[in-house]
């Protein structure tokens, strides 16, 4: 199972689609507050539709109850755009964790100081950054590709 964390998502129907993804995928999504939206919101249950009760997930009430639950730091994976290995070029396995920050600046300086595995996704230089819930879904993708050939 792959951990998928979201570090202060401020837009209910990409945090509804990452949820959707991760019951298909069956992962766990992590969520770190504060939240830009109401969990209950009724945009996060559309984007989620009906499988917002399948998920497997844990709120955190900030970055620092978050990092207190990992047991090797060397198996967590921020990806940013400002990273210079592409996610691509990782040997990724089962019980990875695989972070994103927030869709206005994506990871802080306290998340990226404390984990050395920093991930880009390769991209045009015409946009800045993919939305978040397509990120997710490429790097989910290619972590459970690697997975199942090891199987």
């Amino acid at each position: 199972m792959l951990n998928i964390v979201l570090v202060e998502p401020e837009i209910p129907n990409n945090t509804g689609n990452i949820g959707r993804l991760c019951v298909g995928t069956e992962s766990k999504l992590h969520l770190v507050h504060p939240f830009g939206f109401v969990i209950n919101d009724k945009n996060l249950r559309r984007s989620g539709l009906d499988y917002w009760v399948h998920l497997d997930v844990t709120e955190y009430a900030n970055v620092e109850e978050w990092i207190h639950c990992i047991t090797d730091p060397s198996r967590v994976f921020l990806m940013s755009s400002h990273a210079e290995k592409s996610y691509l070029e990782t040997e990724f396995r089962d019980g990875d964790w695989l972070v994103f920050g927030k869709e206005s600046v994506g990871l802080g300086k306290e998340v990226l100081d404390h984990f050395e595995n920093h991930l880009t996704i390769p991209m045009s230089k015409l946009i800045r950054s993919f939305n978040i819930a397509n990120s997710v879904a490429f790097v989910v993708g290619e972590a459970k590709r690697q997975i199942s050939l090891k199987v």
